[in-house]
């Protein structure tokens, strides 16, 4: 009988201005230093656990990296702290800084595309290569309802109850299966942890800042764009074409920037990894293999 190799995976915290931010990482078998070096960024309304099926399957061969962002998974930020895009991506500038991360392939998947551009253009010398899963950086990308809520303003009476609406059990669960082919393959260990997450105190008040926020994000796609054609990183992009939020041609939209990037759309919904993994986890380890030169 073969027994299949299975990563050891570290979970740690490590301080960075004041937030203590939990993270997931997985030890090559026999690599060494030598392993090729991924970030995983994740999305709303989840945080690094939505990783672990693709840690499972990758981590003996390549050193993945997932954090929690502020405000998500067990990730500890101080009262007070401000609760914005930018300052997310000023903790995990400082994460990857801590952890002396000099080079590393990125994958960006929704909440984790604002982060990783931001990171991508204040680093270009760190990103050796971008996995771009549902993670949106173009007009195109964004469908009806993307659009309210990048419209949605603190100051506009009932906007926050539309926030709010969306951080209930029915809607995080409508993320994960929505879009999907056969809902039979989405575990339901996803959206019961996000929601667990959700419900913690203070965890309601830190999304809807965000959501406030979320505009600053699609102000900046015209710098995301011009730095993706001035640098041209080697891209594999996995896109769910079903995605509520983040629609198909989103997908598409990168190709006038990277016309040589590699696109697979897939029958799914915003959370790809969840149902479409087996397809997915070759497609970055082949490329990954092809760009770690």
């Amino acid at each position: 009988m073969t027994l299949l190799t299975v990563p050891r995976t570290l979970h740690r915290h490590v301080e960075v201005g004041g937030v203590r931010v939990f993270y997931r990482e997985s030890v090559p078998d026999g690599r060494g230093d030598d392993a090729p070096v991924m970030l995983l960024l994740h999305g709303f309304p989840s945080a690094s656990h939505q990783f672990r099926r693709l840690i499972d399957v990758l981590g003996s061969r390549y050193r993945l990296i997932a954090p929690d962002y502020p405000g998500f998974g067990h990730t500890e930020a101080p009262a007070g702290f401000t609760y914005s895009f930018d300052d997310l991506a000023d903790v995990m500038e400082g994460f990857v800084e801590r952890l002396g991360l000099t080079r590393f392939v990125m994958y960006v998947f929704d909440f984790g595309a604002p982060v990783g551009f931001r990171l991508a253009t204040r680093h270009p010398e760190w990103i050796a290569g971008l996995v771009v899963q549902n993670g949106n950086a173009y007009e195109e990308g964004l469908s009806d309802g993307a659009r309210a809520f990048v419209a949605l303003r603190p100051d506009v009476e009932g906007d926050e109850d539309k926030v709010r609406a969306l951080l209930t059990l029915e809607m995080t669960r409508g993320q994960y299966e929505g879009g999907t082919a056969d809902p039979q393959l989405v575990a339901p260990d996803g959206w019961t942890l996000d929601q667990h997450f959700l419900d913690l105190p203070g965890r309601k008040e830190a999304q809807v800042a965000l959501a406030f926020d979320y505009h600053s994000n699609v102000e900046r796609y015209p710098l995301w764009q011009a730095w993706l054609r001035e640098h041209r990183p080697p891209t594999l992009i996995t896109w769910g074409r079903d995605d509520m939020f983040f629609p198909e041609p989103g997908a598409h939209a990168y190709l006038r920037d990277l016309p040589d990037a590699e696109l697979h759309v897939l029958d799914t919904g915003h959370f790809a990894l969840e149902d479409r993994l087996p397809e997915i986890a070759p497609l970055i380890a082949a490329f990954l293999d092809r760009v770690w030169v």
